[in-house]
């Protein structure tokens, strides 16, 4: 490292501090032709009155950064794991936080141990590797992991190291392809006279008509998501690591809904005491729903599956890609269609009418 003398007369000198990955006016990732992350170099500059006194704040600053990196490189990953949860614990959604916690249990547990001095491409790739044949036991379908829960899996771990391994190179690190299956759902007629009188039948039709999640269908009240015959999310309710947190917010802009409700549910809805309109667990739901198959001797789809029928009611009847993910509060990739397209208020009405009208036939 070496000073330069600056028009002020002061020595300016400055010390290597890593790399940064570069963005451009608008705040997106700059990528190269190969299709990797652009990066440059970052400097931490200091200045004195001579050239010694510049060269000899950078060298000590550089000093302490390589110490301090190799204390923390001499971090187990769990132990990394572990640091990074608690410092954003209080920035992290109650799910995240959930699911954070149990890949920190669950997951890698071959190099959970290992230092992070002591980690390379090869190591977590061979982990990797292992952690996609991980058995998964579930009681209604035992299977190893599955593609999505390993990224999941793997963004934690990839975050934790690169924190303080900013020398690997994640890109050679490659991940199971999604193997895209046949989803084989419960025709809606059947499902619909098997829950009609049941203790579940509200959650599962505000699941398969109004295209509901559990976590939002938790979180619905009639003082603040019932206005007449009209339901809106304003709350859901999601596991946290203390139990059911409600929040008062839904995970994303699309969640935030509003459906005009038929008559048939609006009456499932007057006629339940309290506030709270579906008061029971994600547990309980699932468990119920779970039983309920079985007891029709009917094949186990999860309760979220409910979701899927929903959009496959709507392609069958033909209803535009835009209200039909408009109406699940589906994020999509096409930004034209999601922000900048709108819909018309007398055309939506049209739309939840001829929803409507479907499921009504098989409520008589």
């Amino acid at each position: 490292m070496k000073a330069t003398k600056l028009k002020s007369g002061n020595w300016r000198c400055r010390a290597y501090a890593g790399e940064e990955i570069v963005l451009d006016e608008k705040g997106n990732v700059v990528y190269l032709d190969n299709g990797k992350a652009k990066k440059r170099k970052k400097f931490k500059s200091f200045t004195a009155s001579t050239k010694k006194q510049a060269e000899y704040k950078a060298l000590e600053w550089q000093t302490m950064n390589e110490q301090r990196q190799m204390e923390l490189t001499s971090m187990t990953l769990m132990e990394a794991v572990e640091r990074y949860i608690d410092l954003k614990s209080y920035s992290l959604s109650p799910t995240t936080l959930v699911d954070y916690t149990a890949t920190k249990r669950n997951a890698f547990k071959d190099i959970m141990n290992l230092k992070l001095c002591d980690l390379n491409e090869d190591i977590i790739q061979m982990a990797v590797n292992r952690e996609s044949k991980r058995f998964v036991k579930n009681r209604n379908n035992p299977s190893t992991i599955s593609v999505k829960r390993l990224k999941n899996e793997y963004g934690l771990i990839r975050t934790v190291i690169h924190k303080y391994r900013k020398d690997l190179n994640f890109d050679e690190i490659s991940l199971p392809k999604q193997v895209k299956k046949q989803h084989e759902l419960i025709e809606p007629e059947i499902i619909m006279q098997i829950v009609k009188g049941s203790d579940i039948e509200l959650p599962v039709l505000l699941a398969m008509w109004l295209s509901f999640t559990v976590s939002e269908i938790l979180g619905l009240t009639k003082s603040k998501s019932l206005n007449g015959d009209m339901l809106s999310i304003r709350e859901v309710v999601v596991k946290g690591p203390n139990g059911p947190t409600r929040k008062k917010i839904a995970k994303n802009e699309y969640r935030n809904r509003t459906h005009k409700l038929p008559s048939y549910i609006l009456d499932l809805i007057n006629q339940v005491d309290g506030d709270i309109i579906v008061n029971m667990t994600h547990q309980q739901i699932h468990k119920k729903w779970t039983n309920l198959l079985k007891e029709n001797h009917l094949p186990h789809i999860t309760f979220h599956d409910l979701r899927h029928v929903n959009a496959s009611v709507m392609a069958m009847l033909n209803i535009p890609d835009k209200y039909a993910q408009e109406r699940g509060g589906w994020k999509t990739d096409h930004i034209m269609k999601t922000v900048y397209q709108q819909t018309f208020s007398n055309e939506r009405k049209h739309i939840d009418e001829k929803i409507n009208a479907y499921f009504e036939e098989y409520i008589q």
